[in-house]
């Protein structure tokens, strides 16, 4: 992990993404090790349900920034990197993304305003 973090900007990465389940510390111990921006994925654990991952990224000392996600998205941090990456054929794929998460939506409150929120939910399987 040591030289991974170290080597990354060398090696051409723009983003790091690190998990935090097991081993909490490992996103703060990355952007420690880096220049380059670190988002950590706090990773729901028994014992305290990822709390004590959440709180161990967001509780970074001054100049050892980390982002965080909700516990188990890393579907999120990998939008957010790329976000962080930028370029305009990354961010066009990101706007086609978002506007097909609005359809998808859309749909959803069309078919809840048809069948009534109880009908809705109940066919949601939860």
């Amino acid at each position: 992990m040591y030289k991974y973090a170290q080597s990354a900007r060398e090696r051409g990465l723009q983003v790091l993404i690190a998990g935090a389940g097991g081993a909490a510390h490992l996103p703060g111990m990355v952007a420690a090790l880096t220049p380059l921006p670190v988002i950590g994925v706090p990773i729901q654990t028994k014992a305290l349900s990822g709390m004590d991952s959440l709180l161990s990224i967001v509780q970074m000392p001054r100049g050892i920034p980390v982002a965080t996600v909700a516990i188990g998205n890393a579907m999120n941090a990998g939008l957010l990197a790329v976000r962080m990456v930028g370029g305009e054929s990354n961010l066009t794929k990101m706007q086609t993304f978002l506007e097909t998460q609005e359809q998808e939506v859309n749909g959803k409150i069309d078919k809840m305003e048809a069948e009534g929120w109880s009908a809705y939910l109940a066919n949601m399987k939860l």
